[in-house]
């Protein structure tokens, strides 16, 4: 999986945007206005890709456990937030994109009833 695979991933959610609002190299991914991915850009362009997913908090715990490439979350909220290794290579890019499916489902699980019906 490189950085563009991921982006086009994250972009195919509905409704979903690309941002810098932390600084040019953090692009992050909303929905609605609420992230649900965070990827550092020079982390990718020395080899050492990862990308920051929330999870239920029982769930992160499980991945911690299993996966060595899932750690709590760099500068996130330890209890709701992972940061997935992928350069480690230990998970597959179809398990990638199911992280990446639970961190979206996740933040639009966590809106509005009337907001996530428009979703």
């Amino acid at each position: 999986m490189d950085i563009e695979q991921l982006r086009e991933y994250c972009l195919s959610k509905p409704h979903a945007t690309e941002d810098f609002p932390f600084d040019k190299n953090a692009l992050v991914f909303k929905v609605a206005g609420k992230m649900f991915a965070i990827t550092p850009l020079d982390k990718w362009e020395k080899g050492l890709a990862s990308i920051n997913l929330k999870a239920n908090p029982d769930y992160s715990l499980e991945l911690r456990a299993e996966y060595e490439s899932i750690e709590p979350g760099f500068h996130m909220n330890k209890n709701h937030w992972n940061t997935i290794y992928i350069h480690k290579g230990e998970l597959k890019p179809q398990f990638i994109l199911q992280l990446i499916d639970h961190s979206y489902d996740m933040v639009v699980k966590g809106m509005p009833k009337k907001l996530r019906d428009t979703l």
